[in-house]
């Protein structure tokens, strides 16, 4: 049986950008991507830390290092300065639960990586 199971997260990153005009979802920095194995358009899951909301979308590849943005319907959520949490779960089956490692990035105030966890 497949359950899901969160496989990484990007701690507390800062909204840089948010822009009910523009197509697409959330906007995650190509480096942290890479970094985290995330594709784009990848089904993500955000909560915002400054007012509560949680809402599940879609990764897309920001060019510009430290760039979080929330896109189209998701802008109406949080504003630029808010803190998130992105996660990105994958479905296991019990052999792979047993050797799984959630992969976790921690960013400081400036969006750069303070700590990694994997």
């Amino acid at each position: 049986m497949l359950r899901p199971f969160c496989r990484c997260k990007i701690h507390q990153a800062t909204v840089t950008d948010a822009n009910v005009e523009y197509v697409g979802s959330m906007t995650i920095p190509e480096d942290i991507m890479a970094r985290l194995d995330v594709r784009e358009g990848e089904q993500v899951e955000v909560a915002n830390i400054n007012n509560g909301e949680r809402w599940t979308t879609y990764a897309i590849t920001g060019k510009k290092a430290g760039h979080y943005a929330l896109n189209g319907a998701a802008a109406h959520l949080g504003k630029i300065g808010d803190r998130i949490i992105i996660m990105i779960f994958a479905y296991l089956d019990e052999k792979e639960v047993a050797a799984h490692r959630m992969k976790i990035v921690f960013l400081d105030a400036q969006n750069k990586i303070a700590k990694m966890q994997d």
